[in-house]
């Protein structure tokens, strides 16, 4: 497993990352990785806990786009939690929040994803 993923596991028919790093384009290859195998299981949504991310640039950023529209072929949902404030910024001005959801906790998330 990529040093970038810190962990993964499912609840609620959701698969949840936890991520620990820089967000660049090798962080983006180990969520695509992961995001990739579980959707040709059948698995169409996703969680990243981004607690240990306190930086993204924009590689990590359009690996994560692709992801999401690839998702949308699928009626599949991304969402995110624990972003530190400058990630949750880089988010919103890239666009991705338009088309995936952040949210306060994993609870909020389990609930509402």
């Amino acid at each position: 497993m990529n040093t970038f993923i810190k962990s993964t596991k499912e609840a609620n028919q959701i698969v949840i990352i936890e991520t620990d790093g820089y967000l660049n384009n090798e962080g983006g290859e180990a969520i695509s990785a992961i995001c990739y195998e579980k959707m040709k299981l059948g698995q169409k949504k996703f969680l990243i806990n981004m607690a240990g991310t306190k930086v993204v640039n924009s590689i990590g950023v359009s690996i994560i786009i692709e992801i999401i529209e690839k998702l949308q072929e699928v009626t599949g949902k991304i969402g995110y939690y624990n972003l530190a404030p400058i990630v949750s910024k880089t988010f919103n001005i890239m666009g991705l929040t338009k088309y995936s959801t952040v949210f306060n906790s994993e609870e909020e998330a389990l609930s509402n994803l």
